[in-house]
């Protein structure tokens, strides 16, 4: 499953720089993240990095978005064929 922030975030900041998915952004009024990059830092961590760092816990699971951690690796997997192919320069002549 994704994670998700209530509206209780406070913007200290803390969560984004903490993915390494760049999933957090800075919303309309709080801190957001995107679902579709979201892995709950499977492949990278054992455990979702933001949720470690939140001083207000306000980051939970999204239990609308439900995914096992299979699918989770998938993701991330998928996430870092896109970024190695992104990084790739385009050798055509």
């Amino acid at each position: 499953m994704a994670l998700y922030i209530t509206d209780e975030c406070i913007n200290c900041d803390v969560c984004e720089p903490e993915c390494p998915n760049d999933a957090i952004y800075m919303g309309e009024e709080i801190y957001e993240i995107h679902a579709h990059l979201c892995t709950e830092c499977v492949g990278h961590f054992d455990e979702s990095q933001c949720t470690i760092v939140c001083p207000v816990e306000c980051i939970l699971v999204d239990v609308s978005n439900p995914e096992s951690k299979d699918q989770l690796q998938l993701k991330y997997e998928g996430l870092m064929k896109q970024a190695a192919n992104a990084d790739t320069p385009n050798n055509k002549t």
